[in-house]
């Protein structure tokens, strides 16, 4: 009986691969990229995590940031000690990610295009009357006279300026008309 082959040729040495680079670029890809630019630019890959954000002024661990109060029946005994401030070494990062907080959010609300052509539709042909908008025939959806008027408030929430330029345009259509 034949025996089974062998393999002929083993692994070799690639001498044209850099490996240094390559493990570098492994440790870049593997590491998980950090969101927050404050904390990327002042982030060390030399450091620990724990370290990292200690330097920082931020808490790694919550529970020990934060930790629970036991009852004041079982703490008879010991005495409190005030926690000795720690040393923050880079307070401008902390410093920068409160005045981000700071910043106002800004709104994106908006309504889809239908419902701004139909609440101004509505508007346009029955002013304040929501029952007649409710009675009209381009209500496809059956609103009731309470969901037409939480429409038209929506509408005059999300897009102010042009409710208001609207309304001036249906009073000085009207002005002319009479």
């Amino acid at each position: 009986m034949p025996k089974a082959k062998k393999k002929r040729k083993g692994n070799t040495f690639d001498y044209s691969k850099d490996r240094k680079k390559l493990k570098k670029q492994f440790k870049k890809r593997e590491a998980p990229r950090i969101e927050c630019p404050q904390i990327r630019n002042a982030w060390s890959d030399k450091k620990s995590v724990a370290r990292n954000l200690r330097d920082m002024g931020l808490a790694f661990d919550p529970n020990r940031a934060l930790p629970i109060k036991t009852p004041a029946i079982a703490a008879v005994g010991r005495t409190e000690d005030a926690p000795a401030p720690k040393l923050v070494r880079k307070p401008y990062v902390l410093n920068e990610l409160v005045a981000e907080a700071s910043l106002p959010e800004k709104d994106t609300k908006t309504l889809s295009t239908d419902l701004i052509e139909y609440v101004q539709y509505m508007v346009r042909e029955h002013s304040e009357n929501y029952k007649a908008m409710a009675r009209d025939e381009k209500n496809y959806y059956q609103d009731t006279p309470s969901q037409i008027r939480r429409k038209v408030d929506q509408y005059k929430r999300c897009h102010p300026e042009e409710y208001t330029t609207f309304m001036e345009s249906l009073r000085g259509g009207k002005a002319v008309s009479t």
